[in-house]
């Protein structure tokens, strides 16, 4: 029944490996996926400064299972390298040793058994799906949901569906989402040939979120597939250094994909969304992060290669700004910020009025 190969892409970095791999390990080993068609990749991103290595502790916990995992490598890129980066150094191998799909494996997940299995039953027999994700669950609140696929917010804020919401089995098996999560994101490597892999200029943040509108914007679709499960020890930080690669990302991403016209019209919102950030920054400790943005931008020669990439993705789109908006919702979720009730409440009632506005008016 199955022929392709599956390479599962591990990324780890610094002490990731002993608090996380055992019990990624011991699933892969329970995989129901034939394990001559399987392949683990483990790359590690390397030590935080004056820490050592965790690459022989890896090798020690492979040693012990070598027997129930399948075919099984280690490649180090030599520096912390950034996520995408990570993950296209291991997505490279890949592919270039005769994947078909590329899962890749957040450092602090864990598969269930019928996992990999679903994935692919998906992906073969829904060919216009370009990428797909499981169903991922809160560990160890096992009854609880992470993401069931991710929301996208016409601003370019993403944040997951139904999350800490209640698992209940009988969910739909397969439907659209606004993009696939970069924790356990399933891949053709067929389209990553072609259209390139991920952005690695993104280093941290909306990296996925891009990949995504990339290959929606020629025409493929992203899916959630609630059959297949990832088990996430997901715990949100917002720590201030995480948060300039945040907003400087959140731009990148309408600048690359939405025409001028629409970069028009959407501004006035993104200058009433940026009056609050400056004040939740400013009261949350981070609004040097928040100014860092404004400095990114307001320097000429950061536009250059983003420019470049925009006309290769506009120059490629088969779909246009109003069929993207149409996946994308007005509402806007802060999962573990802490924002007053009604704050929130009037910030999305004026976005979805706002939202509203424009699906009428942009009809290209």
């Amino acid at each position: 029944m199955f022929k392709a190969k599956v390479s599962i892409i591990y990324l780890c970095w610094a002490d990731e490996p002993q608090k996380y791999l055992a019990e990624a390990l011991d699933s892969i080993q329970t995989q129901t996926y034939p394990k001559d068609l399987l392949q683990l990749v483990i790359v590690y991103n390397g030590p935080r400064e004056g820490e050592i290595s965790s690459v022989d502790y890896i090798r020690s916990e492979i040693f012990q299972r070598q027997n129930n995992l399948p075919e099984t490598v280690v490649l180090e890129p030599g520096s912390n390298v950034g996520f995408p980066a990570g993950n296209n150094f291991g997505a490279r191998y890949a592919v270039k040793n005769g994947a078909d799909y590329v899962f890749l494996h957040n450092a602090d997940g864990y598969l269930a058994a019928e996992a990999i299995t679903e994935l692919v039953k998906a992906m073969e027999t829904n060919k216009n799906v370009g990428e797909c994700q499981p169903l991922m669950l809160l560990h160890p609140e096992k009854e609880l949901i992470n993401s069931a696929g991710n929301n996208l917010h016409y601003l370019g804020i993403g944040y997951c569906y139904k999350y800490r919401e209640t698992y209940k089995p009988n969910m739909a098996e397969i439907y659209d989402t606004g993009y696939v999560s970069g924790a356990c994101a399933f891949m053709r490597a067929d389209l990553l040939r072609q259209h390139g892999y991920w952005n690695e200029r993104f280093f941290l943040y909306h990296e996925d979120t891009e990949y995504t509108l990339r290959l929606v914007s020629l025409g493929y679709r992203a899916v959630s597939v609630n059959r297949a499960i990832f088990y996430h020890k997901y715990n949100f930080s917002n720590k201030p250094d995480k948060m300039f690669w945040i907003e400087r990302n959140r731009h990148v991403l309408q600048l690359m994909f939405y025409r001028w016209p629409t970069l028009i019209l959407i501004l006035p919102m993104e200058i009433i969304f940026n009056l609050g950030l400056l004040i939740l920054s400013a009261a949350q400790g981070w609004i040097k992060e928040l100014l860092a943005v404004y400095v990114y931008w307001m320097t000429p020669a950061n536009w250059r290669q983003w420019l470049i990439d925009r006309h290769a993705i506009q120059r490629d789109r088969t779909v246009g700004d109003s069929r993207l908006l149409s996946r994308m919702t007005s509402r806007i979720s802060f999962a573990g910020l802490k924002i007053p009730k009604i704050i929130l409440l009037l910030a999305n009632l004026v976005f979805t009025l706002y939202f509203f506005l424009l699906k009428i008016v942009i009809w290209w």
